[in-house]
């Protein structure tokens, strides 16, 4: 548990300093693929290539009875380091024993920017189209940042691709940073300790043991009335009252270190933009989901500490760093998410089947929760499922069942979850000391 809690706080320091501000470059960096890392043995009767395209490693596997198809996978957060490396796809047994091509880039930049990742991406597929041959369909999809760039390509390029599934996707571009925000400064107010976002250099060290001690007297398992209004907002920013969120609270803040906390140690800022691009001043808190605020609620509003971006950090156009999402679907999207994930939380699904709802668009977005408070982590069978799933819906025109991910009521159902979750793969929760993370088993 240690190991895991380190590992966690690491990737959440590393993950803003690439996100908002805690250094910045002055020079460009120098990104390199080392290409002894590579070569790959392809899985029998496939061939296996690989090599740099544009800056970028790729890796790409055919099958010799290929049908046709070609699978773009887009990975995750990388963090700031300069060696450019590349992931297999989750899929690849399956994809090449049903006779899919896949392919997957390193992207030319690391650090959070989801517009390096759909060029190169992109730039990976029409580089197929010439190596290998043009396929009668592509099909992308890729995880947490990668679910991001999946987004991005399909409203971008919608007539490249015929169907996109992104999974545990930061759907929602800006909004999810506002949600570290959020968690940060209302963290501040509740507990009294009032520090004034961007926090010093002394946060993790000194201002957050004594801010969870002025929230209970065992944050995050034993809260007081001011611990308890924290986890309640906390639970509606991230998707509002659902299974899985006490379990993912529990998880987040408590087995996983000072995780959240973690993700406030920036100023606000993006690399390569000016200006700070996280916000706070247009959200109303609540502790609850009544949606009429209590006395509580109203003082708390009155008092949290507000941030306002600027328009230049948080541009709305084209490919900016951040891409923005804005629901401009033309292609079917099958979307996979954990229910108690509080890194990229649920709330993502919810914003983006919003913006796509504003576009006239839903009928392209099919959207499913599983039972779970990791980040990303689905069964093979919830992939191969949903990937399966996606192709039926594109190729035989059997568009999919899914979740109601903007129905309160839904959501908050105990059972919520329940129909697409793998209920026979092993969890988190079976590892040794997280048995008391393990949810209420679904309705038989």
């Amino acid at each position: 548990m240690k190991m895991l809690k380190t590992a966690l706080a690491a990737a959440a320091v590393a993950l803003l300093t690439a996100q908002v501000g805690v250094v910045t470059a002055a020079a460009p960096a120098a990104y390199y693929v080392d290409e002894t890392k590579l070569p790959f043995t392809a899985l029998a009767g496939a061939q296996a290539l690989w090599g740099v395209h544009n800056g970028a490693g790729y890796r790409i596997e055919v099958p010799a009875n290929w049908n046709g198809r070609l699978v773009i996978w887009a990975h995750g957060y990388r963090g700031t380091g300069l060696e450019l490396t590349v992931d297999n796809h989750p899929l690849r047994n399956f994809l090449v024993s049903q006779g899919y091509a896949w392919a997957a880039s390193s992207y030319s930049k690391n650090a959070y920017d989801p517009s390096q990742g759909a060029k190169d991406s992109h730039a990976l597929a029409q580089f197929f189209n010439g190596r290998v041959g043009k396929p009668v369909k592509t099909y992308i999809g890729g995880a947490s940042m990668g679910g991001h760039v999946t987004t991005v390509m399909a409203e971008q390029w919608p007539r490249s691709y015929a169907g996109a599934m992104p999974i545990c996707g930061v759907m929602g571009d800006y909004e999810l940073f506002d949600y570290f925000l959020d968690f940060n400064v209302a963290a501040q107010t509740l507990s009294g300790m009032n520090q004034t976002y961007p926090f010093g250099p002394d946060y993790l060290g000194t201002v957050v043991p004594a801010t969870k001690a002025a929230l209970g007297p065992a944050f995050p398992f034993d809260l007081n009335a001011a611990g308890q209004s924290l986890a309640g907002l906390v639970q509606m920013r991230s998707g509002g009252v659902r299974p899985l969120f006490q379990q993912g609270w529990l998880f987040w803040n408590g087995v996983a270190g000072d995780f959240l906390f973690g993700l406030g140690v920036g100023d606000g800022t993006l690399p390569r933009q000016p200006g700070v691009a996280v916000q706070n001043s247009d959200v109303t808190y609540q502790f609850d989901a009544d949606p009429t605020l209590s006395p509580a609620e109203t003082a708390f509003n009155d008092m949290v500490q507000r941030v306002t971006a600027d328009p230049q950090a948080r541009r709305r156009n084209g490919l900016a760093n951040v891409t923005p999402t804005p629901g401009d679907l033309k292609i079917p999207m099958l979307t996979l998410h954990t229910l108690g994930d509080l890194f990229v939380p649920f709330h993502m699904q919810q914003e983006y089947a919003r913006r796509v709802a504003a576009k006239g668009a839903s009928d392209l977005l099919v959207q499913r929760a599983t039972r779970d408070f990791g980040h990303c982590t689905f069964t093979p069978t919830e992939l191969v499922t949903t990937f399966v799933d996606l192709v039926a819906w594109v190729e035989g025109g059997v568009k999919p069942a899914g979740d109601d991910v903007l129905d309160p009521a839904a959501v908050a159902d105990p059972d919520f979850g329940c129909t697409y979750t793998d209920k026979t793969a092993p969890r988190l929760w079976n590892s040794p000391g997280l048995g008391f993370l393990a949810p209420p088993a679904c309705a038989p």
